[in-house]
């Protein structure tokens, strides 16, 4: 059995409480009894994509399990590299991947520099069929803007010609699910066939339409807790997702 833990939308220098709140997530997944395989941390760590931002998150975000943290649309991918990864700073997709003995992690850079809405360019997907055909093991996907729609919000900012996505991962058995983020509220559906689960937002939850949430602008609530999810996959291939709120 895997457990991952999937966290997301952290967005370090959004509000005086983001630090406190990724920070209680952190430390909640560090007094875990046993040990996850992974986790993930699909997009907009920094809300402003400074380095101060970035070297905050890089100490909060330090496990004692294996942490894979992806770029979403508030990054910035020079500094991201330079202060989060300790790379050289460079403007091309941050794609990466995570090997362990059971599965692998592709996190693929769904940002566009610049823009809100998402897109997984032909250098990412040519990456992501490498690690694809690389291996025997399970891969989970992972990026940051959702390929459906899911209702709310961000639908108008989501990612950007999903079907190139769909297509590369069409028939592929061994990719479990899809992970996404960015849609600040705990979601699952279906893409290519397979799982789409999306992490709630650390930061804030953005109420839906049904919610009073009708635009971007007047959506999000801080009060509620931050949101994590745990994907467990058995040993039937079956997924099973348990979403939990973080008291801070």
């Amino acid at each position: 059995m895997i457990v991952i833990a999937h966290v997301s939308d952290i967005h370090i220098g959004a509000t005086p409480e983001s630090v406190a709140r990724a920070t209680a997530v952190m430390r909640y997944l560090d007094a875990l009894p046993g040990d996850l395989d992974a986790v993930l941390v699909t997009g907009d760590i920094a809300d402003h994509g400074e380095r101060e931002e970035y070297e905050e998150a890089a100490k909060v975000l330090a496990a004692r399990h294996p942490v894979l943290v992806g770029p979403g649309n508030h990054d910035v991918r020079r500094e991201f590299r330079r202060s989060l990864l300790g790379e050289e700073p460079a403007d091309g997709p941050i794609n990466q991947v995570l090997r362990t003995g059971r599965a692998v992690y592709a996190m693929c850079d769904s940002s566009i520099p610049g823009r809100s809405e998402g897109e997984l360019t032909e250098e990412t997907l040519t990456w992501l069929e490498g690690v694809l055909d690389g291996t025997d093991l399970p891969v989970f996907v992972a990026f940051h803007h959702p390929p459906v729609l899911l209702h709310g919000p961000v639908d108008q900012i989501g990612l950007r010609a999903p079907e190139r996505l769909e297509s590369l991962l069409a028939g592929r058995a061994q990719v479990p699910a899809v992970l996404t983020g960015h849609a600040h509220t705990a979601a699952a559906a279906t893409f290519a066939g397979r799982p789409l689960l999306v992490g709630g937002g650390v930061v804030s939850t953005l109420k839906l339409p049904w919610e009073g949430g009708t635009s971007l602008d007047n959506c999000a609530d801080y009060a509620l807790p931050p949101l994590i999810a745990f994907h467990v996959f058995d040993d039937e291939g079956r997924v099973t997702t348990h979403f939990r709120a973080v008291p801070v």
